[in-house]
């Protein structure tokens, strides 16, 4: 009997994990110091050993927080100063250089920045919305614009509620490119949060754990944290994607 299409996707996700987890192995046999580059086994193991741990479970739920806070907030305020630039020229032109300067300076930059001005317990949420933002705000401002004409005249001469318009031809135009922002800035955010945290080391954060097991040299450590970072990126992804779907 064959196996159901259904099954499909699933066999080759895990032919293609097995793939990787291989070359993984390899390599770490390659290099032959687990100081330096830690087998998947000696991954595991420490995994194991930090998921009892309830500081584990503190540093998740505070990196968890901060990134989403800064995520949430970024996709806020992309929406509605998108909105505002779409309705008026003026608003487009005077926030051009400060979304130009958003996309040009580079993340360390605002790190360093951020760490001077504001320390280091909500720098995980400030970087985040910064690299966030240009994102959204340029999708919600591509989106709005490509609505479709017709429907938007028909609704004038038909004299259609607001309410309506902006369900009903705004948000079928906004949502694809919605949607392929946030699945491309969720996972910088991610990027961007952590590495803010590993330069800031705020207390209960992923980054700080990162940054110890550095010092310590616990490099199966360091490789757990970085599974760990992985897993809660692809579930915040998954979870905000499956939220956007069900709005459009």
């Amino acid at each position: 009997m064959k196996p159901a299409k259904s099954t499909k996707p699933l066999y080759r996700g895990l032919l293609v994990a097995l793939f990787w987890i291989g070359v993984w192995q390899a390599a770490s046999m390659l290099v032959g110091k687990p100081v330096l580059f830690a087998s998947p086994l000696d991954t595991l193991k420490a995994l194991l050993a930090l998921v009892p741990r309830g500081d584990y479970w503190l540093a998740v739920a505070g990196s968890l927080g901060r990134i989403a806070l800064g995520f949430g907030l970024a996709l806020l305020l992309g929406l509605l100063t998108g909105v505002a630039a779409y309705r008026s020229s003026l608003m487009k032109t005077l926030l051009s250089p400060l979304l130009t300067l958003m996309k040009t300076v580079p993340v360390a930059s605002f790190i360093i920045l951020v760490l001077v001005w504001f320390g280091s317990k909500q720098l995980a949420v400030i970087v985040a919305l910064l690299v966030v933002f240009p994102q959204i705000y340029f999708s919600t401002l591509s989106g709005l614009s490509s609505r479709d004409s017709e429907l938007l005249e028909l609704s004038r001469v038909f004299r259609v509620p607001a309410r309506r318009v902006a369900w009903q031809v705004y948000r079928p135009a906004l949502m694809p490119y919605l949607k392929g922002a946030c699945a491309s800035a969720l996972g910088m955010s991610w990027k961007a949060g952590i590495a803010a945290e590993v330069i800031g080391t705020p207390l209960h954060s992923i980054g700080e754990q990162m940054y110890l097991s550095k010092v310590y040299m616990a490099t199966a450590e360091l490789f757990a944290w970085t599974l760990t970072v992985i897993l809660l990126s692809l579930l915040f992804e998954k979870a905000v994607l499956w939220l956007m779907g069900r709005v459009g």
